[in-house]
């Protein structure tokens, strides 16, 4: 295991819920933080803009309360994640507000920029940066993340092609910082598998969509619990990038899941008119053949745990 700076090290069980765009909102932020695990949400959740700052005092003031009633169990903390692809005219602003509330970890993805990393550590706060492979890891700690979210196979949004035992373990042999796995994990057991390859967290998604508490259709989470991975398809044509939506949501927009056009990903976009035109079509990873129904994000992380506990003690007879 990796030392932890302060902010992980206080994670009280190794998960890290991704971020999902459109579906987090900081009711499922604040439960997945008294439940044990890392909270997160897209900056560009907020809108307009200036609810961002409405957002982050909810959040502070929701785990700060919840700390002071149960000092014996205090919450983890929280990420807010930010796309520093230059398509995003609303990076200033947000990250000024994470510097404003003191955000614990931020999340940085598709780009790695210095002056956010230097923003974030002006007050201590922790940078993990999520990469598709080995060569934009190198280049995320170079410009000063502190740590990294490898994102493989199966993931949920923007996922890469590169297995987990494969990128895990070209990562670990130069980099001994914070390290998170996303990609298909959505059981104890798999996050168990996730810290046996050398992740110090597991980076979870999907799952969390059917919570609740999250900010998603009904029939987008019962889609997900009815779904396996064979309903997930890999597709740059929504958003310019390639990731992974579930094959029904797509039939519903009137489109066949088995021929959908290359889109140009010079015209990335997120949030934009582009993403609106797609707003129907949902994000997925490939593990959701473990969730089989909708609980609340207590009740799931609850699950996670018993199965990770489960998992452990099998493994001790080896």
């Amino acid at each position: 295991m990796s030392k932890l700076p302060p902010a992980l090290a206080a994670v009280p069980f190794p998960v890290i819920g991704s971020p999902l765009f459109i579906i987090s909102n900081p009711k499922l932020v604040i439960a997945q933080c008294i439940a044990g695990v890392v909270g997160s949400m897209p900056a560009l959740n907020a809108r307009p803009a200036s609810q961002l700052d409405e957002w982050l005092s909810e959040i502070t003031e929701g785990l700060a309360a919840h700390n002071k009633a149960h000092p014996d169990k205090p919450a983890a903390p929280f990420a807010i994640n930010q796309i520093v692809h230059k398509s995003n005219d609303r990076l200033e602003h947000d990250m000024a507000m994470c510097v404003k509330y003191k955000v614990p970890i931020i999340i940085t993805s598709l780009g790695a920029r210095e002056e956010i990393n230097q923003a974030a550590h002006s007050y201590g706060g922790v940078v993990l940066h999520d990469i598709i492979n080995n060569k934009f890891a190198h280049k995320a700690i170079e410009k000063g993340a502190d740590g990294l979210v490898a994102v493989a196979a199966g993931a949920g949004g923007h996922a890469g092609v590169k297995s987990p035992f494969a990128l895990i373990q070209e990562i670990r042999q130069w980099f001994d910082g914070p390290l998170a796995l996303s990609g298909s994990i959505a059981s104890g057991q798999a996050i168990l598998a996730a810290l046996a390859m050398g992740a110090d967290f597991a980076y979870i998604g999907s799952a969390f969509i059917a919570t609740e508490e999250a900010r998603a259709s009904e029939d987008y989470k019962q889609c997900i619990v009815d779904s396996n991975s064979d309903d997930i398809v890999y597709s740059n044509l929504f958003t310019g990038v390639h990731g992974n939506y579930l094959a029904p949501s797509i039939r519903n927009a009137g489109m066949d899941p088995d021929n959908l056009p290359e889109s140009d990903p010079s015209k990335m976009d997120f949030g934009g008119e582009k993403t609106k035109a797609w707003k129907d079509i949902w994000g997925c990873g490939q593990g959701i053949g473990a969730i089989n129904k909708v609980l609340s994000t207590a009740d799931m992380v609850a699950q996670f745990k018993r199965e990770f506990a489960e998992a452990k003690a099998r493994m001790m007879r080896y």
